[in-house]
């Protein structure tokens, strides 16, 4: 029986549990962006940094690099909490599945930040490039070989979700951008030392953060409203 007073309206509930969904989701939207932005502006700002010849990474080295570090911790936060909200929204497995692949994504660019990579290119301005390895350079290169491919993965398995919603434009859209990160991160890692392989490491880095707001975007359109 409705306890609704005759003549009334009834009064709209909230869902508290769907609103957090859809809030979590919105952070995955909302990473990729800020980390571009903030790490480009630094490219534009920092001497001696060349788009065209340096990693992203490279701007942990010197003086200034806790800002890059900061954006890799707050951007790897926002990963974590899209994470959590496609674990939420997306079915048994598949949701688990995703939810950990993106997790790892997110942990690995705390990995990122707390290695920084050796100096390579003439960067950082007087500084000598590193002839071997070092023990940081080398977690730096697993921590984003880890993020590089967790990422792609998490694209094909919510891409299969995608599929079978009927959202054939993203799920295609994952699948390509799965193969472009794993191709774009092994040919940038081969040819690190020359500018073609620095333009297949933005194209990886690019084509994942896309991915990551197309898809949570999606996604958040597709979460139940907490309106009820």
């Amino acid at each position: 029986m409705s306890n609704a007073v005759p003549g009334t309206t009834p009064r709209a509930t909230f869902d508290r549990g769907r609103a957090v969904t859809k809030s979590l989701l919105g952070w995955g939207v909302v990473a990729g962006p800020f980390y571009l932005v903030v790490g480009l502006a630094q490219a534009l700002l920092v001497p001696g940094f060349d788009l065209s010849r340096h990693a992203l990474s490279l701007l942990l080295l010197g003086p200034l690099g806790w800002i890059q570090a900061l954006n890799l911790v707050l951007s790897g936060l926002m990963v974590l909490a899209a994470a959590l909200g496609f674990a939420r929204l997306l079915p048994g497995g598949r949701g688990v599945a995703t939810g950990i692949l993106l997790g790892l994504y997110g942990v690995s660019l705390f990995g990122a930040a707390l290695f920084p990579p050796d100096p390579m290119g003439g960067f950082p301005p007087g500084g000598t490039d590193a002839t071997t390895a070092s023990v940081s350079g080398l977690l730096h290169l697993v921590a984003g070989a880890i993020g590089f491919m967790s990422l792609a993965a998490a694209a094909v398995v919510a891409g299969g979700w995608f599929r079978r919603e009927r959202r054939r434009g993203v799920a295609i859209t994952s699948y390509v951008a799965a193969a472009v990160i794993v191709l774009g991160f092994l040919g940038g890692a081969a040819l690190a030392m020359a500018p073609a392989g620095v333009g297949l490491l933005w194209l990886a880095v690019v084509a994942g953060w896309a991915w990551l707001a197309i898809a949570s975007l999606t996604a958040y359109r597709m979460a139940p409203s907490p309106v009820l």
